[in-house]
């Protein structure tokens, strides 16, 4: 009998105000991908453990670019 693998979103999305985009963000690479959440749990491990690994580095790269850009916009606010 396979074991199911139990990756969850949880295992890389933080806590905190922006935790619930971080997890829209790694859905959203899973699902351009070709893949949902669920279907981790019935891949072998090194496989889930491969693609949540890209999915939580493209959710924190969107998450910095998201701050970046805020950051710049305050700076010309208050600069300009």
């Amino acid at each position: 009998m396979m074991k199911k693998n139990t990756f969850d979103v949880d295992r890389c999305a933080g806590e905190g105000p922006q935790s619930t985009l971080e997890k829209k963000l790694i859905e959203e690479y899973l699902i351009e991908k070709g893949y949902r959440m669920d279907d981790l749990h019935n891949m072998p491990e090194v496989q889930a453990k491969a693609l949540m690994q890209e999915a939580c580095r493209y959710a924190s790269l969107k998450l910095a670019e998201v701050e970046s850009k805020t950051k710049f916009r305050k700076d010309i606010h208050y600069n300009g």
